[in-house]
């Protein structure tokens, strides 16, 4: 709390200043002034809460410096300073809405008593004021969440719409102009719950004092609604002014998602809905602020991960490498963010095929490495949690599958011919020679072939050439595919050989084995 003494005569204002320890009392003592004009220049700028002046000074009294300064702060203290002789000027200064005044000759604990009693008055208004505030922030907020939520608008609502929200719903509407609901978000201060919260919070008094306009705070948002002029592009100019003086002085980064603009207060809930809409593409967005018509449009993006980018997957689940996991996952997300089509319904479609394919490479491999009885069951059902980036969400989940896979069967003393035997079921179709498989599990080839047929029972060749043939089988069952794909598909180039070798081992050619599937399905 600040306080002003304006006194021409430099004894009585030093004195002042210096016998009463004013900080003492929780008063910031501004630099005494020698004249009421030199005060009237200094109060705009300076705001004292109390002012302590002389009566009788050059120039204008202290009494046309009291009526003045009051114009310019309603809720200024004045304390007068007068003589025996001033006295017929008290009723006068009491009339004009001085507070109090007091004899030159006062002790200083009597003008310390004084200014205390000022005080205590300012504090008392200051109270009344901030309760009337919070109680009536707390019947707009009850207000303004209805309206946008519900999208009901009755007559008693109407009522307390002109009410509590005036800057929306005043007589100052201009024919024309439209009601927008855009919701913020903040990043930039420390990560953590208090400190979010408290950016949030300063972000919506800031917008609030900026910006004519309607706020409501939530946990991890602030929702906001404001009345556009007729130029809309001139607005959406001026709010990103707005927002980059807020994250200037706030020294963060903020993130606003804008609904559809309305006319007609009733449909205030539509804008609502559609910034809601908008705002949950914050993780798909490059931008800081976006329109809920920039995501509108979108088609789609891809929904299913292709059989190329299962195997490049496979393989590195096989590795045990979350480095390169993470890795593939940063890559394999940001192709789909970058697409200009994608949409979340698209993206949470591709990502649940990738969590589906790394399901489908744990149940293959605990079937070829015989594990099946000692594996936990498989990590629960994907979800994509909005809350989180799809980056980090996709990542728990495989790496979760990968660990599974290799801790389970890190348990067992048969590691490396189950290892092969993995890489063989995801590698079926492209080389699974004896020195390949032997590189990856970090064998000599010779040793693998002795390791493998000890814990077998059947040679290398042997179990690759079985393996292909029912891969082969189960693709003939399912799918249209021509003979001459399917061999490629299971690592043969050679049509004719790959059906010598089918019929060796089913009986039957690829063309018998498929008619037969389909008459016995």
């Amino acid at each position: 709390m600040k306080i002003m003494i304006v006194d021409d005569e430099v004894i009585i204002r030093t004195g002042l200043a210096k016998v009463i320890k004013w900080d003492e009392l929780g008063m910031e003592l501004l630099e005494p002034a020698s004249s009421a004009e030199e005060a009237l220049e200094r109060i705009p700028l300076e705001r004292p809460n109390v002012l302590l002046t002389d009566i009788r000074m050059t120039g204008k009294t202290g009494l046309q410096l009291a009526e003045e300064a009051i114009q310019i702060i309603p809720d200024l203290e004045v304390i007068v300073l007068s003589g025996y002789d001033d006295f017929a000027y008290t009723q006068q200064a009491i009339r004009q809405g001085v507070s109090d005044y007091l004899l030159k000759t006062s002790r200083p604990e009597e003008i310390i008593k004084t200014v205390l009693k000022a005080r205590q008055r300012i504090e008392d208004k200051w109270a009344a004021h901030s309760q009337d505030h919070y109680k009536n922030k707390e019947a707009r907020n009850r207000t303004f969440e209805r309206w946008i939520r519900s999208g009901e608008a009755g007559p008693i609502d109407r009522h307390l719409l002109h009410t509590y929200l005036p800057g929306l719903f005043g007589e100052s509407d201009t024919p024309g102009s439209e009601l927008q609901v855009f919701i913020v978000t903040a990043e930039g201060w420390e990560d953590s719950p208090s400190s979010a919260s408290l950016l949030l919070f300063a972000v919506d008094n800031m917008l609030q004092d900026l910006l004519n306009c309607e706020s409501l705070l939530e946990k991890k948002r602030v929702i906001a609604a404001i009345r556009l002029g007729n130029g809309s592009d001139n607005g959406m100019q001026h709010l990103r002014f707005i927002f980059q003086k807020i994250e200037r002085l706030l020294k963060c980064k903020l993130y606003a998602a804008f609904g559809t603009p309305v006319q007609q207060p009733e449909h205030m809930h539509e804008s609502y809905t559609t910034a809601s809409d908008a705002f949950n593409y914050k993780t798909l967005i490059n931008e800081s602020i976006w329109l809920y018509e920039d995501i509108v449009k979108r088609k789609g993006g891809k929904t299913v991960c292709t059989h190329e980018e299962e195997l490049e997957l496979s393989s590195i689940l096989l590795e045990d490498d979350s480095v390169a996991l993470k890795g593939w996952v940063q890559r394999f997300i940001q192709v789909q963010l970058e697409d200009p089509q994608v949409t979340l319904e698209s993206l949470e479609a591709l990502v649940h095929s990738v969590a589906i394919s790394a399901h489908r490479w744990l149940e293959r491999v605990k079937t070829a490495t015989g594990r099946e009885s000692t594996m936990e069951e498989s990590p629960k059902h994907f979800q994509l949690k909005l809350s989180v980036t799809p980056k980090d969400t996709l990542f728990q989940y495989l790496n979760s599958v990968m660990k599974l896979y290799h801790n389970r069967l890190g348990e067992g003393q048969a590691t490396h011919a189950q290892k092969a035997m993995a890489y063989i079921e995801e590698h079926l179709g492209s080389d699974v020679g004896l020195q390949q498989v032997a590189r990856h599990v970090h064998l000599h080839p010779n040793h693998l072939s002795e390791v493998f047929k000890k814990e077998t029972g059947i040679t290398f060749g042997d179990y690759v050439t079985r393996q292909k043939i029912q891969r082969a089988m189960e693709i003939l069952t399912i799918s249209p595919a021509k003979i001459s794909e399917v061999a490629a598909r299971v690592g043969y180039e050679d049509v004719k050989y790959f059906s010598q070798i089918f019929k060796k081992y089913t009986g039957k050619t690829p063309s018998e084995f498929r008619e037969t599937a389909v008459n016995n399905g």
